[in-house]
């Protein structure tokens, strides 16, 4: 069965091509239709917003220039940035020899009305980061991607290098983990 390519996902590669040439404006359009995904995938992973803004800004450093080495029939453009990010924050971690931070900077809610739901928002964001942090980095990356950034199976599989059965399967051990670790929590 083929896939039906999107015009959003045509524009990218007009954009993409574009910017390959040398067209800087076309990246620059790259970089707004992606940069908030990329931001929030890295910000789950760091917990705050002045590393998660430099090492975006990184990986958009280093897509600029490897962008005439991006090959589009092997993954989508957005898939390929994924990797840069992950190997971005590979090296953010190998240099500050740490783990992910718990005290993570919230300062960003949703319109919640008042100062006890805002609170209460702010601590259950908390308390799943801690959980999330606990589980094995490939667990983490499925269920931020999945459920953090939205991304579809295949999505994920393409972005990983993995199938779209061993996305599955490695979602639900890390819901199995999670859940297990929540459970001795309450012991």
């Amino acid at each position: 069965m083929q896939k039906t390519v999107t015009s959003q996902e045509q524009a990218i590669e007009r954009l993409v091509e574009k910017a390959a040439d040398g067209d800087a404006a076309a990246f620059g359009e790259l970089y707004d239709i992606h940069v908030d995904l990329i931001y929030r995938h890295i910000y789950y992973r760091v917990g705050n917003t002045s590393d998660a803004e430099d090492l975006t800004q990184q990986v958009f450093i280093n897509a600029w220039k490897a962008i005439g080495r991006f090959r589009k029939k092997s993954s989508p453009f957005a898939a390929w940035l994924m990797t840069i990010s992950r190997n971005a924050l590979i090296d953010f971690y190998r240099a500050r020899k740490d783990k992910v931070s718990l005290d993570d900077d919230y300062d960003k809610v949703s319109d919640e009305t008042g100062p006890a739901q805002v609170a209460e928002k702010l601590s259950e964001r908390r308390e799943l980061m801690k959980f999330i942090a606990r589980l094995p980095e490939d667990h983490r990356e499925v269920i931020l991607l999945r459920f953090i950034e939205d991304y579809s199976f295949g999505e994920i599989a393409a972005a990983l290098g993995k199938s779209e059965g061993a996305v599955r399967v490695t979602l639900h051990r890390a819901l199995k983990k999670m859940r297990s670790l929540m459970e001795e929590e309450k012991t």
